[in-house]
């Protein structure tokens, strides 16, 4: 959808084209109440602070659709073809080590291990959690909020183009 279009578009239509980078209703509901943006640019950074801070129940919601960081992701859905395109390709020992990670990081804080993968080589990733799970449970929730804030923000970039050349 082009930033024009979603920008007068309908508030259903509207909400139909970020829920998929955002899943969390309050959030969504900011982001669409804030319109209009004059920049791909500024709705990206209306993510990152929109709906502020999110509630741990709200957290825990949106990264259930979140799958493993490493773990090889099928089907159909919006959320699955985001993590094929955003999470790097992961050779065999390192699967390991992340199927590990992912394990431990579970144990710990009782949810998925979640980070911003674009960008990030599968060592780079490795080596944040490993850093996480040295973590309070208060440091890892807000650092958690911030990773989907920033997930958020690159997958409402690609889904909301900028305004026709013309």
């Amino acid at each position: 959808m082009l930033l024009e279009e979603f920008n007068s578009t309908g508030r259903d239509d509207a909400i139909a084209a970020v829920k998929p980078a955002l899943g969390i209703a309050r959030w969504i509901d900011a982001i669409v109440d804030g319109r209009p943006y004059a920049s791909v640019e500024a709705l990206s950074a209306a993510a990152l602070s929109a709906a502020a801070p999110l509630a741990e129940a709200e957290l825990d919601g949106a990264l259930a659709h979140h799958p493993r960081i490493g773990a090889k992701v099928d089907g159909a859905s919006a959320e699955a073809a985001h993590s094929r395109r955003e999470q790097p390709s992961v050779d065999e020992a390192t699967a390991v080590a992340l199927a590990e990670g992912n394990r431990a990081y579970e144990e710990r804080f009782d949810r998925v291990f979640l980070v911003r993968a674009a960008g990030r080589s599968a060592q780079d990733i490795l080596a944040l959690l490993h850093e996480r799970l040295g973590h309070t449970p208060e440091q890892e929730l807000a650092v958690v909020d911030q990773q989907l804030r920033e997930i958020a923000a690159l997958r409402l970039a690609a889904a909301i183009q900028p305004a026709a050349a013309g």
